[in-house]
């Protein structure tokens, strides 16, 4: 190869560097964010991740489709879950029922993993989603179990009806805008028992 050849050689091969490099770099660059933008749909939609939490849990499609399709919070339907059926020995299809049911699904997690393991671990018992779901103050509700079992040493079931009794005592109270200290004064109003007496009509 004659000088002149290879210093026009060098030439090309200088400028395919300077033109490859750059390329490269820009296809490295889409190829990280390809799964970057993958990754941020998926955390982003919110049905998705409940569907796919529920499918983990050998949940069926159909029952983790509708389930996640008519939850007004998705991802706190699956949270719930996937919360009760791996700490408790609660079975994923039952914790669903109850979570879809519920208006605050993740307080009605809590209320069942904290009955369901103090103060000693209990086996599956649908008693305890039934009595955290009928209440309006889950978390209360468990709190009360719990204290009232850890003091007393009483059996599961009565202490339940005791607390979700209490609850509704206390979920029911409507204060009054009197104060207890000011009487109420009650307006009641008498109304003649005698007739009025009809003037005859002259003719």
């Amino acid at each position: 190869m004659s000088k002149k050849g290879g210093s026009k050689y060098r030439m090309l091969s200088a400028k395919a560097i300077r033109w490859t490099g750059p390329v490269l770099a820009i296809a490295g660059w889409l190829a990280t964010m390809v799964p970057s933008m993958a990754a941020a749909t998926y955390s982003n939609n919110d049905y998705r991740a409940c569907a796919g939490q529920l499918l983990r849990l050998n949940i069926n499609t159909n029952s983790a489709s509708q389930a996640c399709a008519s939850a007004l919070r998705p991802r706190e339907l699956s949270r719930c879950v996937v919360k009760i059926s791996r700490q408790t020995q609660i079975s994923a299809v039952d914790a669903l029922n109850s979570c879809t049911l519920a208006r605050r699904p993740e307080e009605l997690a809590t209320c069942v993993v904290d009955i369901s393991l103090y103060p000693s671990k209990e086996a599956a018992n649908p008693a305890i989603l039934n009595y955290c779901g009928r209440s309006l103050l889950p978390v209360s509700f468990s709190q009360c179990v719990v204290g009232l079992r850890t003091e007393t040493k009483s059996a599961l079931v009565p202490t339940l009806d005791t607390c979700i009794s209490g609850s509704d005592r206390v979920s029911s109270f409507v204060p009054s805008s009197t104060s207890p200290l000011q009487p109420t004064t009650q307006f009641n109003p008498v109304f003649e028992s005698t007739p009025i007496p009809v003037q005859p009509v002259n003719k």
